[in-house]
């Protein structure tokens, strides 16, 4: 209990972020993904007739996640040094202990379940559901083509980290300053935002992991497992398109 008032105590010292902050920077880092996707990325492969995979790798990594992280450090940077260590204690980067596996292990299986009966509802509903965005278009794996998943890799990992190090690490407890014990609401609001590019069909199988995941990680005080629930659904999710299997 002292551990806890302790650590509500540094946070709230931090720069507040309210609602109107958290959209308008979940809001711009959205049209920068909106631009990049629905501008860019198509107008390269169409020069190119390369598959748009290629371009979401590049211009998804470069000209989204990048900047968004460099944005995360730059905010870091205005902040006062009082927190420290910076990764366990600013970002709250901590060793996982049992209670955070078993939060973000279950987590996992409920957004799972959920997502998956959001796709089948939806289905039954209008006979559809298009969860292929058609910037990230590619035809499935096979010989001579692997080179997909290995341009992927680095572009993951830029995605999964660089998300969880600002999104979690540099804005939630920013957000928690302000909002208290409703920070992870705004938070997912805004998550949404910057997810409006991938499309409404999307949007919707994703929100079990826009909402449930910033309330956990809210609750736990733990980034970790932002990284955990995040890669363990992105990764296998591509891995299995990559091989036609979804």
């Amino acid at each position: 209990m002292q551990h806890a008032e302790l650590e509500r105590n540094a946070t709230a010292t931090l720069p507040p972020m309210g609602w109107g902050q958290t959209l308008l920077l979940f809001g711009a880092a959205g049209l920068l993904m909106l631009a990049a996707t629905h501008g860019l990325i198509p107008w390269l492969s169409a020069a190119t007739g390369l598959e748009p995979v290629v371009f979401w790798f590049l211009v998804g990594g470069f000209g989204v996640f990048l900047p968004v992280v460099l944005v995360g450090g730059f905010l870091l940077r205005s902040e006062p040094g009082h927190l420290r260590p910076l990764w366990s204690e600013r970002l709250r980067f901590r060793r996982m202990n049992r209670g955070d596996w078993a939060w973000g292990m279950g987590a996992l299986v409920v957004i799972g379940a959920l997502s998956g009966a959001v796709q089948g509802g939806v289905t039954w509903l209008l006979g559809t559901f298009d969860t292929h965005p058609p910037f990230m278009a590619f035809e499935p794996v096979g010989p001579g083509r692997y080179w997909i998943l290995a341009a992927w890799l680095p572009f993951w990992l830029l995605n999964i980290l660089g998300e969880e190090f600002v999104w979690r690490g540099v804005l939630l407890p920013r957000q928690e300053a302000t909002l208290g014990h409703r920070a992870w609401m705004a938070h997912a609001a805004g998550w949404t935002l910057f997810h409006i590019a991938f499309g409404w069909q999307m949007v919707l199988m994703l929100l079990p992991i826009l909402i449930i995941l910033p309330w956990v990680v809210q609750k736990r005080g733990n980034s970790w497992i932002g990284v955990l629930i995040h890669a363990g659904l992105n990764g296998p999710g591509f891995i299995a398109v990559a091989f036609g299997l979804a």
